[in-house]
């Protein structure tokens, strides 16, 4: 009797937390909303209008020698996002006249910066699908110095690549910011369960984002995010070799989206021939802090941390 009263708390306890989790799902969603309306929500992004201003491949039609020779990396966006995420990574090489030193190539992910409808359809396989495309363009056309950096989502969909030994020849150097292989917000989780109910979850953005990111992020996509990160948990557990390549991770100490301990397991599962990765933990408190156009408040602290992050990616990149 003793055992079933016990029993019967902890159900009720359960139904409690679930029900709490439910709540606050339900209050990111707008119930107002109606689906038709959402799929004619488009974010366009400048790369599918004018290609060769982001990817080099399409910039550069027939590379001289020198420009096979010169450094080049490619630029990956995290989840929702757009080519914007790295827009001041590549004002950040004009301005300071490097533009002939290193290249950059801005990828967009598969199923971005489009309708919603196409966001909504797409999966991780089709996001990773454009990164795998440019550095096969790239290295068919001969470029021998290639470097890749991705943004949060970006990092796992490089990593799960690096898993399966994609890039087979001329990647150098590999950069990291903020990647999330555990969510700050443990209710990913839970989308499996509670996004079929929701449709979609609502996020947060400041004035001007929602032309860059997705406001509203149906079930169908989270559910794929929730399906990479875990997949490349697995693999960090069972351990990446990178044989010559560097990598580098730098993690903001607090982060609302990619939980601190993300950097932890990269720096346990990657491997390189000299031993392992470098990790930096950043003084910051943004998700992605290497983008600070239209975030409101920004510091001093935190164009410094981003300048010095930019700084020595490009002196390690052209220095190779």
């Amino acid at each position: 009797m003793q055992m079933a009263k016990i029993s019967f708390k902890f159900n009720m306890l359960k139904l409690s937390i679930f029900s709490i989790i439910l709540l606050n799902f339900l209050s990111c969603s707008d119930p107002e909303i109606e689906e038709g309306i959402l799929d004619s929500i488009e974010i366009l992004d400048q790369s599918l209008l004018n290609p060769g201003n982001y990817l080099l491949s399409s910039k550069i039609i027939f590379p001289t020698e020198e420009d096979l020779n010169t450094p080049v990396i490619i630029a990956v966006h995290g989840f929702s996002a757009s080519t914007f995420e790295w827009d001041e990574l590549k004002k950040y090489i004009n301005e300071n006249n490097l533009s002939n030193e290193v290249y950059i190539s801005q990828v967009l992910l598969g199923g971005h910066g489009r309708s919603f409808k196409d966001f909504k359809a797409s999966s991780y396989h089709d996001w990773q699908q454009s990164i795998e495309d440019e550095y096969i363009k790239l290295t068919q056309l001969g470029y021998k110095n290639i470097s890749i950096i991705g943004s949060s989502t970006g990092c796992p969909l490089i990593t799960d690549l690096l898993k399966r030994n994609f890039f087979q020849v001329n990647l150098k150097n590999i950069f990291f910011i903020d990647p999330i292989v555990i969510p700050s917000d443990k209710m990913l989780g839970l989308v499996g369960v509670l996004g079929p109910i929701l449709g979609y979850i609502e996020s947060d953005l400041d004035d001007g984002e929602e032309k860059y990111w997705y406001k509203y992020r149906p079930h169908e996509t989270l559910n794929e995010l929730n399906t990479l990160i875990i997949k490349v948990r697995k693999q960090l557990e069972d351990g990446i070799n990178i044989n010559e390549k560097n990598l580098k991770v730098y993690k903001s100490i607090k982060d609302d989206a990619a939980d601190p301990v993300s950097a932890v397991l990269f720096y346990k599962g990657i491997n390189t021939n000299t031993g392992k990765i470098d990790v930096e933990m950043i003084d910051s408190d943004i998700h992605v802090y290497t983008r600070l156009d239209l975030r409101p408040n920004v510091s001093q602290k935190d164009i410094q941390n981003q300048q010095n992050t930019f700084n020595e990616i490009i002196q390690k990149v052209i220095n190779e």
